[in-house]
């Protein structure tokens, strides 16, 4: 089987993470592209970092499937090192620049990437071996397959640094079964091994000394009912195994997250008292709780749209939080000093502003747009 491998890279053009911006990483490509046939295998080669993606990657990324979507029939997308898949997106220099152009661009490159994926042609399969959150999610879940391993830790933690579940999480999450994906949403909670298949975030589930073999029969399909045959082959029964670790709070979760409001959900776990309760209402407490009333509605109005449609609304989420938001405060807190104390503003759902909530969803101060590469014409805005 001849595989021809590329490096690709470009000068780093920012980076939240010191470190993989050392002398010796600069010099490693951040991503490596391989072509086997009509295969194609998209490999991050960030490990240091935990194969957190930057503009650099994302771009490359693009650059490399939009080159593959007529020519390749399936497309792997795989990670160096055994710790992540992907751990996220940088956000440190966004917020430590405070540069909105520059969270314009790689919010639009990255939710251009996530729409890609959502829409691609080839088959698209994510090995999401290792720490999958945040940027990791959206360069999995939207794709046809994604494969766990006992390795994979999933998790969307943005509520945590003043963010929200972004890459598409508000079309996603609302989809996964009952009230699961806005409990994952507003708690950040982290599903790890055969969870993140029975939650049904992963399609599939196969022992991490397995993905060799895997890949290797996957590139030698010639089908796509080979391809689902060679998946189901290596692949564990859902319903295999211990029992999933929320089995027992579904119902609750349904209960307590199904209210109408952030504030409602509080009430219901203050009145279920049960340990999971207590502990959850612990987590919630954590939160901005701007971030819990948005992502809230986020994937309220995630739940009715397409992926596109939800992105454009992330967009213009994403760059408020940019501009204004207790996004920077909570990076700090989080990733840059670590001192696990964020000074919240406001600092409770009580004081929470709900026209301020409502701007967040509105146009952005220069009127600018999410617009896709393919968009003929340009999205409407009052699709919004």
């Amino acid at each position: 089987m001849l595989r021809t491998i590329t490096a690709r890279r470009f000068g780093p053009l920012w980076s939240s993470s010191k470190c993989a911006m050392s002398t010796g990483a600069a010099k490693e490509p951040l991503v490596l592209t391989e072509e086997v046939g009509s295969k194609g295998v998209i490999t991050l080669n960030r490990p240091k970092a935990l194969n957190a993606i930057n503009l650099d990657m994302v771009r490359l990324i693009y650059g490399a499937m939009k080159s593959w979507e007529t020519s390749k029939s399936l497309v792997i997308v795989k990670s160096v090192g055994e710790k992540a898949f992907c751990a996220g997106g940088d956000v440190r220099a966004i917020t430590e620049t405070s540069n909105v152009d520059l969270a314009k661009s790689f919010f639009s490159t990255e939710y251009g990437l996530n729409a890609l994926i959502g829409n691609y042609r080839p088959t698209y399969i994510a090995f999401i071996d290792g720490i999958t959150m945040g940027g990791g999610v959206g360069l999995s879940v939207h794709g046809k397959y994604r494969i766990a391993t006992e390795r994979t830790m999933f998790a969307m933690p943005e509520t945590a640094i003043g963010l929200f579940p972004d890459v598409g999480g508000g079309y996603f999450l609302p989809r996964l079964e009952g009230k699961l994906g806005l409990y994952l949403g507003l708690t950040g909670f982290r599903l790890k091994g055969r969870d993140v298949f029975k939650a049904g975030v992963a399609t599939h589930y196969v022992e991490s000394k397995n993905l060799p073999a895997l890949e290797q029969q996957l590139l030698a399909t010639t089908s796509s009912t080979e391809v689902e045959n060679v998946l189901d082959r290596f692949s564990e029964k859902r319903d295999a195994g211990v029992e999933f670790v929320l089995e027992k709070q579904r119902k609750q979760i349904d209960q307590c997250f199904g209210a109408p409001t952030v504030e409602e959900i509080l009430k219901r776990l203050e009145q279920d008292g049960s340990e999971w309760a207590q502990s959850t209402l612990k987590l919630l407490h954590k939160m901005s709780p701007t971030s819990l009333i948005v992502t809230q509605k986020q994937l309220e109005l995630g739940a009715k749209m397409d992926l596109k449609t939800c992105l454009r609304m992330e967009y213009r989420l994403a760059v408020h939080h940019a501009i204004d938001s207790d996004f920077k405060e909570g990076v700090r807190a989080l990733l840059i000093d670590r001192d696990q104390k964020p000074q919240w503003k406001p600092a409770t759902l009580a004081e929470v502003d709900p026209a301020r909530v409502e701007k967040f969803f509105g146009p952005l101060p220069d009127g600018s747009e999410l617009v896709f590469e393919d968009d003929a014409p340009p999205a409407n805005k009052a699709n919004l």
